[in-house]
């Protein structure tokens, strides 16, 4: 079976804990940038929960009032 190298030293010696940071470092920044993207698929937003979440109450004069108005 015969695979690419995902990182190639082109100069230098490194170790194996050197080697290990290095593709730690390079498959973050492959995930930050959205490398994955495709693996999970994206929700809905009627699916979102966090719609159901109450927000703050109101605090001062009148927030009895706002209460009931919509949010």
């Amino acid at each position: 079976m015969s695979t690419q190298p995902y990182l190639k030293v082109v100069r230098g010696a490194p170790d194996d804990v050197e080697l290990a940071a290095l593709t730690a470092v390079v498959a973050g920044l492959a995930t930050a940038r959205g490398g994955d993207a495709g693996a999970r698929p994206r929700r809905s937003a009627w699916a979102d929960r966090s719609r159901l979440v109450r927000t703050a109450l109101s605090h001062g004069p009148g927030a009895w009032r706002s209460s009931a108005l919509p949010r």
